[in-house]
């Protein structure tokens, strides 16, 4: 397959100053103008690289993830790509069309219709009013926001610049799709469709970038993944090591401030996991021994249970539950009903609790974090999330030799 996209050491920096950087930008404008700019590479007091020497390549078809802290220079790359920054060094080479969401409202006039800006947007996209006439249906019904799409946009909730945005630049037909977290501020249902169209759009032949923190995203929409952290590409390669290396390293940065003790819930990542308006919320996770005790820990090979308590608050269909170990190496093992064809009926509101039984947990020795999801659909759209929340020590089987003791099996035969 042809390359669409070929990143060589792109770099782009910034000032942290709006002052200084006008006045850098009024100096850049005359001195090139001059024949006199300074050179790409020197930073000048009070700038930063934003990205840096970023090289990757993507081929057509191909759906690309890129994750990373905040501030770790993702929707920066992203706009490059877009062609909104232009890099300060190395070079960015684009074939194709491209169609972008990066930011929630971009591309719109806050003072015209919906109606009206699916034309002024798709033709930024680069869309023939022709094409915007054939294919103007299409995107309304898929954009499904109502009467308001006669409404001037500056109305509009977030949710609704989204479902516009996303249905005019999915069907300018692009070459190439970038999203970025925008898809976030998306209600459930809306963005299942989203992710469906992606899908839809790269057995056409597109190519996807998609920016976003969920590793579950990632894994499921994307087949390689590039790692930032503070601009600089950190792994480039399949999403599950990337995935796995950027866990490792967010394992690390926690490890010094971890206050949770074995087994129990860490306050400040149940926090931060919380959201208002949530249709379904993880209540607790219980790591229990085979015969229900709650315990800290377990011998590798012996039989485990795990209880997760969790609350519905809307009704939610095709619920889906997934517990999952991490060591300091990063995903170690992980249980998914949908990935192991469990379907469980449509939840009412109400609390309730789901049990994952091992007959033998045969995890290497080792202590680790253990993180929940909880979601609904084939799509496993997550509804909640609790990552790294719990501790769990698995010690050494009695007359074990080595990390952990298998089931064994010995037969001899002997010849007279």
């Amino acid at each position: 397959m042809s390359t669409v996209i070929r990143v060589n050491n792109a770099g782009k920096k910034f000032s942290k100053s709006l002052r200084q950087m006008m006045l850098y930008g009024a100096r850049d404008i005359v001195a090139g103008s001059l024949g006199l700019g300074d050179a790409p590479e020197r930073l000048r007091p009070g700038e930063f690289w934003a990205v840096d020497n970023v090289s990757f390549e993507l081929r057509r078809g191909e759906a690309l993830g890129i994750i990373g802290p905040n501030g770790s220079g993702k929707t920066t790359l992203l706009r490059m790509l877009n062609g909104i920054f232009m890099p300060d060094r190395g070079s960015i080479e684009i074939t194709g069309k491209v169609g972008g969401l990066i930011h929630v409202g971009a591309g719109f006039h806050p003072m015209l219709t919906g109606r009206e800006n699916i034309y002024v947007n798709g033709a930024i996209l680069g869309m023939k009013k022709t094409e915007i006439d054939r294919r103007f249906q299409a995107i309304v019904d898929f954009a499904d926001i109502g009467d308001f799409l006669d409404a001037p946009v500056r109305h509009y909730s977030s949710g609704m610049y989204v479902r516009l945005g996303f249905a005019v630049a999915v069907h300018s037909a692009p070459d190439i799709l970038l999203v970025d977290e925008v898809l976030a501020v998306g209600d459930r249902d809306f963005s299942i469709k989203c992710y469906q169209k992606m899908k839809e759009i790269r057995t056409q032949g597109a190519t996807v970038v998609l920016v976003s923190h969920n590793e579950y995203v990632i894994r499921e929409r994307t087949e390689r993944c590039l790692y930032l952290r503070n601009g600089r590409p950190q792994a480039f390669g399949p999403s599950e090591e990337m995935i796995s290396r950027y866990i490792q390293d967010g394992l690390k940065d926690k490890a010094a401030r971890r206050p949770a003790s074995a087994g129990q819930l860490s306050a400040a990542n149940g926090a931060a996991g919380a959201s208002s308006g949530r249709r379904m919320e993880i209540l607790d996770l219980g790591l229990c021994a085979a015969d229900g005790r709650r315990v800290d820990g377990l011998d590798s090979g012996a039989g485990f249970l795990a209880e997760l308590r969790f609350r519905v608050l809307e009704r939610v269909e095709s619920p889906f539950f997934s517990i999952n170990f991490y060591n300091d190496a990063g995903l170690v093992y992980a249980a998914n009903s949908a990935y192991e064809g469990v379907h469980f009926p449509a939840l009412l509101p109400g609390e309730g609790t789901v049990r994952l039984r091992l007959p033998r947990l045969d995890l290497p020795t080792d202590t680790y974090y253990v993180s929940v999801i909880i979601g609904e659909g084939e799509a496993c759209y997550p509804l909640d999330v609790r990552h790294f929340a719990w501790t769990f020590l698995v010690g050494r089987a009695p007359n074990a030799r080595g990390l952990l003791k298998l089931p064994a099996e010995w037969q001899l035969e002997v010849s007279p």
